[in-house]
């Protein structure tokens, strides 16, 4: 069962580090890799196989009267809280009340007003110590699921499926070393969004900031007008920025930069920035203002105080759709079938499909049933899960050449 699939990928530790310069970031995604490509050859897929850079790979054949679709989730869960002994609990029946994680934490519906559209459905939540991971371990969930449903149904007519685990998403390189020369497909899609009436095809333009600050330490005793602590400037830094650019403050198309992280002493610190907007040239404004903000302090002190090290992650794949509406449309027809009301949305952050899109396989983004992803009040649930596997089924069976 798909519940049962989750239960058992989110046990696994798969926590991506965006510091690390290995690839995949972390060991430990691994382990899941492995699993998975045992899950997939005792499903039957042909050309399995795990590359040296923990992508997992399978296909399944299909009739030729039909187009070649890849379907790709990734592996790797957010830093951005724990994803150590993950234990998940499954709540039938919601009853729209605030949930209880634990003792000391709660769920609450005036936090978390999406928590109305679920009663009377079945959830699974965290204990309130770790993420749950559904991003995007029930986007592989689905997809297995769906997978183990064509092939036990050999009725049901689709055209040949490429399948792709990947690594490292969350740090921004899921598709460093993705073999495009064996993912032969039409187009493809990643599953890794929340509701299954969405589809994803526009998102942020993304791009990552270090900034670099070098202080000089003195005897505190004796520091007047020669100290300058790094930690100070970090803070100065950050002040200058745009007050009401950030994520707690925007919505829809508006951009943000976010402050990752600050670490440091007297001496040196490191602050670490994303910076997003879905219009390119807002963007690039965005990254010029990290520039201005480095000069003038640089200025001020005298010497090369701040360090700026920018770097780009992906762009809006939006303008790649042009001319392709057959793509959106396919899922818009498929979307009807299962009797969800199509609505394409912007999505406020980035996705391996973007990257995909860019180096030529045009990959929209497709739902997984999660909610609240990167955090201790991330939920999933059950029945918008069971709804995405139906959507994938439907889209592979619609998918004819030739279709009008």
């Amino acid at each position: 069962m798909l519940i049962d699939k989750l239960l058992d990928y989110v046990r696994y530790d798969t926590t991506s580090a965006e510091e690390s310069e290995s690839f995949p970031s972390t060991e430990k995604q691994w382990k899941l890799a492995e699993h998975l490509l045992e899950e997939l050859n005792r499903l039957g897929l042909e050309k399995t196989c795990l590359d040296e850079y923990c992508y997992v790979y399978g296909f399944l054949p299909g009739d030729d009267d039909y187009l070649t679709i890849g379907l790709n989730a990734h592996m790797d869960t957010s830093e951005q809280a724990s994803g150590t002994d993950v234990n998940p609990r499954v709540i039938e029946n919601y009853d729209g009340s605030d949930i209880k994680l634990n003792d000391e934490l709660y769920t609450t519906v005036e936090r978390f007003p999406n928590l109305k559209d679920y009663v009377g459905k079945t959830l699974v939540v965290t204990d309130g110590k770790t993420l749950l991971g559904a991003d995007d371990k029930a986007g592989i969930a689905c997809i297995m699921e769906t997978l183990e449903t064509l092939i036990n149904h050999p009725e049901i007519k689709h055209g040949p499926i490429w399948v792709c685990f990947s690594p490292d998403e969350e740090v921004g390189r899921g598709t460093l070393h993705f073999n495009y020369d064996l993912f032969k497909v039409d187009f493809a899609y990643t599953v890794d969004g929340d509701k299954p009436d969405q589809i994803e095809y526009e998102n942020f333009n993304g791009s990552s900031a270090n900034v670099d600050i070098t202080g000089i330490s003195v005897h505190p005793g004796s520091a007047k007008g020669k100290m300058v602590n790094a930690l100070c400037v970090a803070h100065e830094f950050h002040s200058m920025m745009d007050p009401d650019a950030v994520p707690e403050k925007t919505e829809g198309y508006e951009g943000f930069n976010l402050l990752l992280g600050l670490k440091g002493e007297v001496g040196s610190a490191r602050m670490t920035y994303i910076i997003r907007n879905h219009d390119r040239k807002k963007l690039e404004k965005q990254k010029h203002d990290f520039e201005i903000i480095r000069d003038k302090l640089n200025e001020k002190y005298g010497y090369e105080a701040v360090k700026v090290d920018i770097k780009d992650s992906y762009r809006n794949m939006k303008e790649k759709f042009d001319g392709h509406e057959e793509i959106i449309d396919l899922v818009k027809k498929a979307m009807n079938e299962c009797g969800l009301e199509f609505k394409a949305v912007a999505i406020r952050g980035g996705t391996d499909g973007a990257t995909l899109t860019w180096n030529g396989i045009l990959c929209p983004n497709l739902g997984t049933g999660g909610q609240n992803f990167h955090g201790v009040h991330e939920f999933w649930c059950k029945e918008d899960g069971e709804k995405v596997v139906e959507l994938l089924i439907k889209i592979l069976t619609m998918a004819k050449k030739n279709a009008e």
